[in-house]
Parts: C-alpha cells; structure tokens; sequence
C-alpha cells in the first residue's frame, strides 16, 4: 500500500508534465480533498499508507486537473474575499484579482446595489454579506448560473436581501442604485486561442467574450448606467489589460464623473470607477 507522499509526488510529476503551472499546490489540495481531510493538515497524514479507494478517487482527480479542468470546478467551490463559492461550468471560477473591486466598492456606505453579469454571485453575496444593511440585485443572461448564485446566497445568509434576473444588462432593471458594480465579458475575440486552457476550454465563452473587440459590455452598462444610478452613486467596472483609457472615455461621453482606477495586486489596473454627479 502507497503512502501520502509517494503518491504526492507521483500526482505532482504528472501535473507538471500535462503543464499545469500550479503542480506541486494542486496536487496537494487534491489529494486532501481524496483523504476528506483540510488541506492545511495534509502534512501529517502524508506517512500514513493510502488505501485503494482514497488512491482510486486521487487518480481521478489528477486525470482532471491532467485535462486542465480548473481547480474551482474539479473541487466543487472557490475561496473569494475569505468565503467557499460554488463553482460550476456555468460560472467564471472567481478570482482573486477581482477582490480588487470588492475593497474600492467598500471604500464608500450604500444601501442599494446592483451586480450586472452576477454568475457565481460572488460579487453580490460579498458585498451584501459585509453590508448587512444593504440589498442588491444580480442579473444574468444565463439561468443556470443565476441557480448557482441563488444557490450561494443561501449558503452565507444574504438571499433574504437578494433579488436575481435574467436580464442582458439593463433590460428591465430599475433604479436607483447607489451602486452597481460589474465583472463582464472583456476578452477580445481574437485574444481567446491564446488564453490557458482551463479558461479557453472549460469556462463559459459567454462571459469571457463580447464576440468583437472587448468593448461591448462597457458600452451598453454605461449607455444606461446614468439612469439607473441615484445622484453621487458610483459604477465600478472590472476592466481587462490594456482598457482603461477606452472605457474611461465611454464614461465621461454617458456623463459620468471618472474616478481614476484601482490596482490589482500584480500592479494591473484592474477596476475603473465612476460616480454620477
């Protein structure tokens, strides 16, 4: 009988000859999940002898992760601002650069919000759960991802406070909203042959993509954006490399106040903020 560590390092040896970057951490966090045990005390199972059904149930999730299935789905859920999230194929596997707009929406009080493109809910879900005061509604063109955002609602206590429609943008959206923050589709068609394939070939085409030049989601939030926000509230948008100056440029033409950008940690510009005057 194979111990923890041999198999450790076999499972690790094969992810990094299929490519993935993240070997020696995926492995690990695969081979907890097979033991049923929290990754952080895998370490003192490794010397124990494995048995054939926990090593079976290891080797089919590194044949997964060998197919370049992202972690979030092969595991069921995600970490986002310090919260489990169920990930399914239907939904972007959140991450964690995009917690960048989670602190810029927290900077400032508000009461009403609203998450355009909601997917997992990951958005909504923190942002209600760190303002309990507060309600929001999440759209999305796609209902199986908004069964899993009702679905993660539920699981941290905030669907009482939660409304979710199938919705493209704004059709049929009201406000005013104090808020409203968005993570749309910003990939260029023609960038998606060059993305990893745990995104290019697992994750849902529509919300990486417009189909055109990246801009297309920005131009119909911020056409209808100035309608729906109460005056002084704010629009905070997720942007891809390269964006800001396009998107900033959309804003100030819809007559909206441009508040400058947030970083991510990598140094990216990463979040354009906005405010109606």
């Amino acid at each position: 009988m194979t111990d923890g560590a041999a198999l450790l390092a076999e499972g690790a040896a094969r992810l990094r000859a299929a490519g993935v970057d993240s070997a020696a951490g995926d492995a690990r966090r695969l081979l907890a999940a097979a033991l049923g045990v929290e990754p952080g005390r895998l370490t003192l199972r490794l010397a124990d002898p494995v048995d054939a059904v926990a090593a079976s149930a290891f080797a089919a999730l590194l044949d997964r992760r060998t197919r370049r299935q992202p972690m979030g789905q092969i595991l069921g859920e995600r970490l986002f601002w310090g919260r489990p999230f169920r990930v399914t194929p239907d939904v972007l596997d959140p991450r964690p650069e995009t917690e960048t707009l989670v602190a810029a929406a927290l900077e400032a009080p508000f009461v009403r919000l609203a998450d355009l493109g909601t997917g997992s809910g990951c958005l909504l879900v923190t942002l209600l759960a760190e303002r309990p005061a507060t309600t929001g509604l999440g759209t999305d063109l796609s209902e199986a991802a908004l069964e899993v955002a009702r679905g993660n609602a539920d699981r941290h206590g905030v669907r009482v406070r939660a409304t979710f429609r199938r919705a493209d943008w704004w059709e049929g959206v009201e406000g005013p909203f104090d808020l409203v923050v968005s993570n749309p589709p910003y990939i260029p068609a023609a960038d998606l042959p060059a993305l990893a394939p745990e995104v290019r070939e697992w994750e849902p085409t529509l919300a990486l993509t417009d189909g055109g030049d990246g801009l297309g989601a920005y131009r119909a939030i911020l056409a209808g954006a100035a309608g729906r926000l109460a005056p002084g509230g704010r629009l905070l948008l997720e942007i891809g490399s390269g964006q800001a100056e396009a998107v900033a440029a959309l804003a100030r033409r819809a007559g909206l106040r441009d508040e400058g950008v947030r970083r991510d940690l990598d140094g990216r510009a990463r979040v354009c903020l906005f405010r109606r005057a």
